[in-house]
């Protein structure tokens, strides 16, 4: 029987919270397709500038800015931050850009802008700030759709959707957003690399991210990254940096991504994924600190009440008399080794909720295997763990 002692568990927590800081500082945050939003704009040809002046590439970045900036918004967030004990609380404000995708007035932008916001405003280049609500948010791809609260009288200009299926490394790409809440501010650059992975801030692993050169900054978060027709091809969401602000490195989520989870954001103000309902833990990463009957896997930590892997009787670490008895360790799913979270986020994601899947676990040094349903896990415990 593996047994660890309290000291050994606060080791854990302690490495566990490293790895968590790592992830934030390697990786700065910057503040069935649907075909309703992002409707084609139309950019006029760069032969219809006639300024002699001009290389044909400006021609084409004024066009694109004409014709893409007035539907790209400036998002600002109150939040009320209370210190250890809960007893003094003072107002935290955030910023980041956004884009309308349609008529309704819904703007898609990072969940991490607008996560715990309280109060939220948009504003237009026409310096015109409205109300706004939180409508939907998926902290797995950390996108969010915001709404304006009253629909303003001018016309919305909706960014139109590209397919970010089809780009190419070393096509060229422009970014409009609000660096330093500068307004609107317009950089170009390159597709530097494809099927970057990058994590959410949630430590979900977020796949297939577009990495360009063009400059990105704090309060570019949320904005669009488009294509040379004006299209919008990702959502600006993070750079990596050793100062916070841009060192050429940035990353974008594809906008396929936006296109398939948006409707269910729009409709049920989250996406529903199967999930096993647990606190999960890197074997190999654990390894260091804690003596391990395996190499790799998923250490069950804790599990949630009510949730899929508390129903069919997963474990996870548990007090008694002689100590603290390890949670179980999950191996593999279906047949399927599990190494790493990212191994069980893969396979769970081709799922349904409802699904039963055959888990694969060792506990006390037995291999067995556990059936699961794949139920909702419930929305009080949802917050802040993986899977």
């Amino acid at each position: 029987m593996y047994r660890i002692s309290a000291r050994q568990i606060l080791v854990i927590a302690f490495a566990a919270a490293v790895m968590s800081a790592v992830t934030v500082l390697g990786f700065q945050q910057l503040s069935n397709h649907w075909q309703p939003f992002g409707s084609a704009l139309t950019i006029n040809p760069p032969a219809n500038i006639t300024d002699p002046s001009l290389a044909t590439d400006e021609q084409n970045n004024i066009e694109v800015y004409k014709a893409v900036s007035p539907g790209v918004v400036y998002i600002q967030s109150t939040t009320t931050v209370r210190d250890f004990f809960g007893m003094f609380a003072q107002q935290r404000e955030g910023a980041g850009s956004g884009s309308v995708i349609d008529e309704q007035g819904d703007i898609l932008t990072n969940y991490h802008v607008v996560a715990d916001a309280e109060k939220l405003t948009v504003s237009f280049g026409s310096g015109n700030t409205y109300a706004a609500r939180v409508i939907g948010k998926d902290p797995d791809t950390d996108l969010a759709v915001v709404r304006l609260v009253q629909t303003p009288k001018e016309a919305l200009t909706i960014v139109p959707l590209g397919d970010s299926d089809k780009l190419i490394v070393g096509q060229k790409v422009l970014a409009i957003g609000n660096p330093f809440g500068l307004d609107r501010t317009l950089t170009t650059g390159v597709i530097s690399g494809l099927q970057r992975p990058i994590r959410a801030e949630n430590g979900r692993q977020i796949e297939g991210a577009i990495q360009t050169d063009a400059s990105i900054n704090p309060g570019n978060s949320g904005g669009p990254l488009l294509d040379s027709h004006g299209r919008m091809i990702g959502i600006n969401s993070q750079i990596e940096s050793p100062t916070g602000a841009s060192a050429g490195v940035g990353f974008a989520i594809p906008v396929n991504i936006a296109k398939r989870i948006v409707p269910e954001l729009v409709r049920n103000g989250s996406v529903q994924r199967p999930k096993l309902g647990i606190t999960p833990r890197d074997v190999e990463a654990l390894g260091r600190q804690v003596d391990l009957p395996v190499s790799d896997g998923v250490l069950i930590w804790s599990v949630v009440q009510g949730g899929p892997a508390a129903n069919a009787g997963l474990r996870g670490l548990v007090q008694t008399d002689e100590g603290v008895e390890l949670g179980d360790i999950i191996v593999g799913v279906d047949g399927q080794k599990v190494a790493d979270n990212d191994d069980l986020y893969k396979i769970l994601d081709k799922h349904q909720i409802g699904d039963t899947v055959n888990v694969e676990i060792i506990r006390r040094g037995r291999r067995m295997t556990v059936p699961v349903k794949l139920t909702d896990v419930p929305a009080t415990r949802r917050r802040g763990f993986g899977e």
